[in-house]
């Protein structure tokens, strides 16, 4: 699980750093995909490709609140992009600072009494930033307007004296758009980075019940990730013999579908369990190839999707005319369920 931060690494800003952040908050932040015949290898490990690869920086320095339990995590980061393409796919990758690797997912342990706990500490908006994984998500604007000027924060829509839309909620703040629609690729370090996949989703308008809003995942014909548990029950329902082997020195936070097998109870206090079981999508869901390396106080993240996907274009972003600019915005959570560091405005992709 997470290790204490003794002390918050920060990447040293620069000059050209600060001005492509001002740059995206008035939607002039460019990046350019250049024209590649090699292969490229989606492991998260940094090739000579990608030298051909022009880099981009943008500053994440927002948050959308400020959590009350004592949250460590980081507040400030830099990510340097890149981008290539082929004839079929897009190739991304994205660098930035996080001093410690996050893996657990409200992990379980067992208890001095003989008691298994799901480790947890909840902020005041019921969510995790203690024992939670290190994600990363990419909002691609399909035909949200304003969204060049506001980049994700034109989606996001904030709680006001305890309501959104009339809605007692208790989020920081829900997705949802005024009409169009937005492209969203989620990486998770625990629930899909083991299957080599992010997580591709939508947001739409719906905004009318506390359960939808607008985050809708693609369709998936199988795979995906479940908590370890049984409903009524307070122990884990499955376990491997990897889990098991691991559970007192070095545990596993991630329990794979094709090695589970039914949880027999001969642990002892101290040990730790995966809180979830995964396994990859299927379907329109597994779209997005991506691989993260955490090494050295820093993630490295590779992504590929075809430029053309199948799916309706109202849930995933065509890259059908090259000719054309298309919108994004980049955000990173170090080992927090929903608080997360974001840049103003939208970084440009074109393609060279």
């Amino acid at each position: 699980m997470k290790r204490a931060i003794t002390s918050l690494l920060v990447v040293s800003l620069t000059t050209p750093l600060i001005v492509g952040q001002a740059e995206a908050g008035k939607g002039k932040l460019q990046l350019v995909a250049s024209k590649t015949s090699a292969a490229i290898e989606i492991d998260g490990k940094a090739e000579s490709l990608w030298e051909n690869a022009k880099p981009t920086s943008v500053l994440l320095d927002e948050m959308p609140y400020k959590p009350n339990n004592g949250y460590e995590g980081v507040k400030k980061t830099t990510v340097e992009m890149r981008a290539l393409y082929d004839e079929q796919y897009i190739y991304m990758q994205f660098k930035w600072s996080d001093p410690t690797v996050s893996l657990a997912r409200f992990p379980w342990q067992k208890q001095e009494d003989g008691s298994w706990k799901i480790l947890k500490n909840l902020d005041s908006t019921l969510h995790e930033n203690t024992y939670y994984e290190d994600k990363f998500s990419i909002y691609w604007n399909i035909n949200e307007r304003g969204f060049a000027k506001k980049g994700c924060d034109k989606s996001c829509h904030m709680v006001e004296k305890g309501l959104l839309e009339g809605v007692k909620d208790t989020s920081s703040g829900r997705h949802y758009t005024l009409g169009g629609s937005i492209d969203e690729w989620h990486w998770k370090s625990t629930r899909t980075n083991i299957n080599q996949q992010m997580d591709d989703g939508f947001v739409d308008s719906e905004h009318e019940t506390n359960e939808k809003w607008g985050r809708h995942a693609d369709p998936k014909t199988g795979g995906g990730y479940f908590y370890n548990k049984t409903k009524g029950t307070a122990v884990p329902a499955w376990m491997s013999e990897r889990t098991k082997q691991a559970a007192s020195s070095d545990p596993i936070y991630h329990l794979l579908d094709s090695e589970k097998t039914p949880f027999v109870d001969d642990f002892k206090a101290g040990d730790v369990l995966p809180g979830i079981v995964t396994a990859p999508f299927e379907g329109g869901r597994a779209d997005v190839t991506a691989k993260g390396h955490w090494q050295d106080g820093a993630w490295t993240l590779e992504i590929k999707r075809k430029l053309v996907t199948g799916d309706s274009p109202e849930m995933d972003l065509q890259f059908s005319d090259l000719s054309k600019s298309y919108r994004f915005g980049v955000t990173a959570f170090d080992n927090s369920q929903i608080a997360h560091i974001y840049h103003n405005g939208s970084v440009k992709l074109v393609f060279e």
